[in-house]
Parts: C-alpha cells; structure tokens; sequence
C-alpha cells in the first residue's frame, strides 16, 4: 500500500505548477552549455567564477532577509565538507565550461552528466553494495562515453580534450554530490548553497589568476551571457530542483534532470547551429538509458546539472 508522502507526491507530480516548474528547471540546466558556448568573448573560468560569485550574493542575500540574519556559524565538520564540495565543483565548472568550448555542446553534456554513475563507483569504493542494475546502467553508459570520445579522435585533438575534460567534470560533479550531502545532513539548503557558491567562487579567482585570465573588460554581449547564464542555469534551475526535491522526491528529480541530455543538444542545434555527426547522438542515447537504469537501482541520488 503506497505511503501518505508516496500519495502526496503522486498528487503533486500531476499539477499544473510542478509541471510547469519542473519544465523551467530542465530548460534552466539545459542552457548551460549552449550560453557558454555562444559566450565565447568571456574565458570560461571567468564565466565560471561570476556565475558562482553572482549566486552567492543572490542566495545569501535571500537567507539574510529570511533568517534576519546569521543563524549560527557552520562547525568544523560542517566547513570540511563545504571545502571539499567547493574545491570539487569550481573543478566540475573549470572542466565543463572549457570542454564545451572545444567539443559538441551535446557530447560535452553526455559525458558531464555521467556523474551519477562516477558516484556510484565512488560508493562502490566506500564498501557499498553496487547492484546488477545499477551495474548494467554504468556498462551502458560507459559504452556510450567510449562511442562519444572514439569517434572525437579522428575528428580533431581538440574536440577529444574536450571529451576527456567532460568526463573529468562529471567525477568532479559526483564529488561534489557526496561532499554536500554530508554538508546538508545538518545545514540548510540556503546556508549551504551560499557558503559552497562563495567559496567555489573563491577557488575560482585564484584559478583564473594562475591562467591569467580577465575578470573584466567583456564586451556587453559577454556580461549579458554572464547574466543569463547566472538567472537562468545557476538560480532558476538549481533553485526549482532544489525546491522540487522536497515535492516530488529525489528519484523523480533525477530522472527529470536527465532531460538535461537531449535538451542541451536540441539547444545547441537550434541556437548554435551545431549537428554532431550521428554517432554522438547514439552515444548521448546509450549514456541517457544507463543514466536511468543507475538512478533508479540506486534509489535515485540527485543529479546536479550543469
């Protein structure tokens, strides 16, 4: 017999707002890559530390006026974690911001997105039980990957770099994952999110300093893309899965998030004019089906998008 909250849930995913907001949370992820790609007079590391700083300030202002100030100083554990988590994610963003740049939006989304999978495996390190589905999922995918970077090797070097930093992005996304949960087993959702953007965003400026790259003197058309890609991917799609989690459940959140995978290359096609040769769009079907037999044997761990 399905419990009162399984119920609720049931109810909830058939109404008109979630619908609705569900669809702007996917639209939201969707377009990260393809603005960073047609942002292409802003280096990717700068982009990545405005998207971060730009939400750290929104989201910490909203807690602020929330709270009515600082609850409480986070603890060392708590700290620990949100470094970790922060350290992870401005690598996540560092990856994915510049493979998008030398690969397909589509393939640089595919293989990012494998971080549900690269969590499992970390899992699997940690003493936990991988099961033959979530098995099976991860096989899949891996195949799809290997389709994606094979094929990018006689393309050009480059798109290939570009496929290898996606995959290492999504390690980064799974690090992130599992660092924050164990932040968020005593924070709250505004206190962390605040705390983890200002610091990646710190990790960021150092990063971009080493590289020598500018934090300004964008052409408008670059601030604008910082902008939107900070409303747009950063507030309004994290913020609504955040605020979906809690409605429908992490499992359900998951699985719309994969959306993210063929919404990033509709995208692309029709904003950026990109057609990856067919064997991509083989490779993003395979990694999208693994994707969602790993969520669904592994009771669903959020999937972050980009």
């Amino acid at each position: 017999m399905p419990s009162r909250s399984g119920c609720l849930r049931a109810r909830q995913a058939g109404h008109p707002v979630i619908f609705f907001l569900a669809l702007v949370g996917v639209l939201g992820v969707s377009a990260s890559g393809p603005l960073v790609a047609a942002t292409p007079s802003v280096p990717p590391l700068a982009m990545a530390f405005w998207r971060n700083g730009l939400g750290a300030v929104t989201m910490g202002t909203g807690a602020l006026v929330r709270s009515r100030g600082i609850r409480r100083w986070p603890s060392r554990s708590e700290w620990r974690y949100c470094i970790i988590a922060s350290v992870a994610l401005a690598l996540h963003f560092a990856c994915f911001m510049v493979a998008v740049r030398l690969t397909s939006v589509a393939a640089a989304t595919a293989l990012v997105c494998l971080q549900s999978a690269w969590i499992a495996g970390y899992q699997r390190l940690r003493g936990s039980t991988i099961g033959a589905q979530v098995m099976a999922g991860m096989g899949l995918s891996l195949c799809g990957a290997l389709l994606i970077t094979g094929f990018d090797v006689g393309r050009s070097p480059e798109a290939l770099l570009g496929d290898l930093l996606a995959l290492a992005g999504g390690a980064m996304a799974g690090a992130y994952t599992l660092a924050g949960s164990g932040a968020r087993a005593t924070m709250d959702t505004g206190s962390y999110t605040t705390l983890c953007y200002a610091l990646t965003a710190l990790f960021l400026l150092v990063m971009t300093w080493f590289a020598g790259q500018p934090l300004v003197g964008f052409p408008a058309i670059g601030w604008a893309g910082i902008i939107t890609l900070t409303v747009v991917s950063q507030l309004l799609g994290h913020s609504i899965f955040n605020h979906l989690v809690a409605a429908l459940g992490p499992l359900v959140v998951s699985m719309i998030i994969l959306l993210e995978i063929p919404g990033a290359a509709i995208l692309a096609g029709i904003f950026l004019g990109q057609t990856p040769p067919v064997w991509t769009y083989v490779g993003l079907v395979l990694i999208l089906g693994g994707l969602m037999a790993v969520v669904r044997g592994q009771s669903g761990p959020v999937v972050r998008g980009s």
